[in-house]
């Protein structure tokens, strides 16, 4: 499938991940990109790079989740391919979990029914590393056993069986991507934040650093750029009807993340320890030979070049004591 001069719609691109792979397509040539996004978590602001980039790309404030608004939007803007990145964060799955559950199912549906009936072309579906549960075997492949340990991971899975259930049926042309641990530039860093922007975020306010349970626990931690080139490169490639994971393939200790950041940031002061979260994983490491057999990885960013550019990005939008003290 050529992107170039393509019309994609991208649920959740005004979120982390999303607003990443906007750029990634509009530098393979992308004509038009319709954004829906409830702006819960995500951000206009996301948008910036993209929109200067190109006037073609809008934003429509939209719940995926509603299937005749996402019909009417098909409908009216014949597209080509849906990335679909809409989800709830994985912390709210512990205070909702009916929700965090039903809204990956409901998207999935939607998308599902519309892609059946000819509302759109393909759809490329964001799955995530947590439908594993934690490493049973490493390096993780897409054969690895599923065991999800919290309602968001239950939801994605569900939704990932549903798509695979019309791909058998009905040979539409939908490929499941499994990300790893992301982290860089515009990941939420209030509500429900991963521990990246959280430990940076409680630096910058003067706060101690927080590690769950021993920090032995690993993550495969991979820079968000490359997530967004590679989904691009494989949707590219048409391999409808797989699953990819994506990653760096290499494994980091969450104490050792959050040591690194300290040293980048020059912080000195004590790390406060607390409980393990309910549902952590042990262990994450991805296999992504099946991508890499079709795609170029290399380079990837290396991760203490991508966690400096991350703490700087967060800095720079951060106003000094000072100045919040007038604020």
């Amino acid at each position: 499938m050529r992107l170039e001069g393509a019309n994609v719609l991208v649920t959740g691109g005004a979120g982390f991940i999303g607003s990443h792979l906007i750029d990634a397509l509009l530098t393979r040539g992308a004509r038009r990109v319709i954004v829906v996004d409830t702006l819960w978590l995500g951000r206009e602001e996301n948008l910036e790079t993209a929109r200067k980039a190109s006037p073609d790309v809008v934003l429509l404030k939209e719940d995926v989740t509603d299937y005749f608004a996402l019909k009417a939007i098909a409908d009216r803007e014949r597209i080509d391919v849906v990335f679909n990145l809409a989800t709830c964060p994985l912390d709210y799955s512990f205070v909702h979990p009916r929700g965090a559950y039903m809204t990956s199912v409901d998207i999935a549906a939607n998308l599902a029914e519309l892609l059946r009936g000819g509302g759109f072309g393909h759809l490329v579906h964001f799955s995530t590393s947590e439908v594993y549960g934690t490493a049973v075997e490493t390096p993780m492949s897409e054969d690895h056993p599923t065991r999800p340990t919290t309602p968001y991971a239950a939801g994605k899975l569900a939704a990932d069986v549903l798509l695979r259930s019309y791909v058998e049926l009905f040979q539409l042309p939908v490929l499941t991507i499994r990300p790893f641990n992301n982290y860089g530039p515009r990941q939420n860093d209030g509500s429900y934040a991963a521990v990246i922007p959280l430990t940076i975020r409680r630096i910058l306010d003067g706060q101690r650093p927080v590690v769950h349970g021993t920090g032995e626990q690993t993550r495969d931690f991979t820079y968000v750029g490359d997530t967004a080139r590679l989904t691009v490169a494989l949707a590219e490639a048409s391999v409808w009807g797989q699953t990819f994971n994506l990653a760096c393939a290499r494994e980091v200790p969450v104490a050792e993340i959050i040591r690194t950041i300290a040293s980048i940031m020059g912080y000195t002061g004590p790390i406060d320890h607390q409980p393990r979260r309910p549902g952590d994983h042990q262990r994450h490491l991805a296999d992504t030979s099946r991508a890499r057999a079709l795609v170029p990885f290399d380079p990837m960013t290396p991760f203490d070049r991508g966690l400096a550019v991350t703490v700087e990005w967060y800095t720079r939008r951060t106003p000094s004591a000072a100045a919040r003290a007038h604020l």
